[in-house]
């Protein structure tokens, strides 16, 4: 694992994240009463800043927490990360919790401010093993929350999911209920069927993927698009299976539960979506991250 980059912010300061501390009595702590959002920074420059920010606020209306800043302020807050930790290419983790009370009460408080937390990562790589090789994944049925539409650090089902994963030496846990495909543990998932890409419609059951939109976008004009419900022997059988998250892109599944997944090696389709996400970053290089208003 590769450690964090040293800067964080926390409540108004940049510090060390080694130095940052919270109360024990946060709501985040005690209760996982708070939600997050993740996003790349590419040469210095947000990924899709408004999606991301805009479905951060919609699970913070969603539990009732009030935004603790508007957009142009969480961009300024990454910017000044961007600078303090001298790296253009990383990941963004921002957590907003409801804050804290002098107390444990299931109840929300009253005029208490949210806690904000937002630290940077070193970006993952693409590698030639990957390439070549793809990544395997196992299925487990779900049992998590019945609100997975809302980015809660509330993860424990998550965790013991991807788990799950890890002692079977796979990369992902795909998650299926009453015999059909949602999502994976921390990623949007894609099932390649007769040259078409095809991903399960949003719902309460599926966090809305950023990174799944840009998917579906890049595809229009160069491969046909499904939005469905995805039987598991549909996902068995299939000629491909990606996985996107955030901080990843689209990733190839060539291995689903010890077999095989077409050829057992990243599809071309997959080849033609890396080239795409190659190319729109390129295109989006000198335009603004986020030009809308305060």
């Amino acid at each position: 694992m590769v450690a964090p980059l040293p800067i964080c912010y926390l409540n108004g300061e940049y510090q060390l994240l080694a130095d940052a501390r919270i109360s024990p009595l946060d709501r985040g702590f005690l209760f996982a009463d708070s939600v997050y959002e993740v996003l790349p920074v590419f040469a210095g420059r947000p990924f899709r800043f408004a999606e991301h920010f805009d479905r951060l606020e919609r699970s913070l209306r969603e539990i009732r927490i009030p935004a603790p800043h508007v957009h142009s302020e969480w961009l300024a807050l990454l910017q000044e990360l961007t600078v303090r930790n001298g790296v253009q290419n990383y990941y963004a983790y921002v957590q907003v919790t409801r804050g804290v009370e002098y107390g444990r009460n299931h109840a929300f408080p009253v005029d208490v401010k949210p806690t904000v937390f937002a630290m940077c990562s070193p970006l993952p790589t693409l590698t030639p093993e990957i390439r070549e090789r793809g990544l395997s994944a196992i299925t487990v049925e779900d049992f998590r929350w019945a609100r997975c539409d809302i980015k809660s650090t509330m993860l424990l089902g998550n965790v013991l999911m991807k788990q799950a994963a890890s002692e079977h030496n796979a990369s992902e846990a795909i998650i299926v209920s009453d015999g059909q495909v949602l999502e994976g543990s921390s990623t949007s998932v894609f099932v390649i069927t007769n040259g078409t890409i095809v991903t399960a419609p949003n719902s309460h059951r599926i966090l809305p993927g950023t990174t799944r939109d840009v998917v579906l976008e890049l595809a229009q004009g160069h491969i046909p698009t499904q939005i469905r419900p995805i039987s598991v022997d549909e996902l068995v059988r299939a000629e491909e299976i990606w996985i996107a998250a955030a901080t990843r892109d689209v990733l190839p599944i060539t291995t689903l539960n010890g077999k095989p997944i077409g050829s057992g090696h990243p599809g071309k389709l997959w080849q033609r979506m890396i080239e795409l996400f190659a190319e729109h970053r390129m295109q989006l290089a000198d335009t603004p991250a986020y030009s809308g208003q305060p």
